[in-house]
This record gives C-alpha cells, structure tokens and sequence, in this order.
C-alpha cells in the first residue's frame, strides 16, 4: 500500500535545510545584519508610529478636541 516509492532528495534543498536548521550556530553579526535590524526592527516601526499619532491628531484638529496622549 504506498510502499516502494521513495523519495528523490534535492541536494541543494537539503543544504538550504540544514543551514536554516542550525542558523543560530552559524549566523554572526556583521555590518549589514547590524543595518538590518535598525531599518526593519527599529526606524520602520518608529515611522509608522509617528505616522498613526499625527493622523490622529489631525482627527482631532479638525474635530476641535485636544490632542491624545500616546505614552
């Protein structure tokens, strides 16, 4: 029942496996993955934070409400 149809293995599937597999053991810090997170892990969110709190206060501009307070 199903038996006897094994599997081909892609070699280049297995190595890009393994190394995602053990990427804590292998990864190093680097200029570029330092660049990395600052962009995506904190000017990215940053913006977008300051984006949503002025859009709020031009809500509240335009509805004569004081501003809210965010943090």
């Amino acid at each position: 029942m199903g038996g006897g149809m094994g599997a081909h293995k892609n070699k280049f599937i297995e190595d890009w496996s393994t190394a995602r597999e053990n990427l804590e053991y292998n990864f190093r810090w680097t200029r570029r993955n330092l660049a990395i997170v600052g962009i995506f892990g904190i000017a990215v969110p940053y913006l977008v934070y300051k984006g949503i709190v002025r859009e709020f206060h031009m809500q509240d501009e335009d509805a004569g409400r004081p501003y809210r307070k965010f943090f």
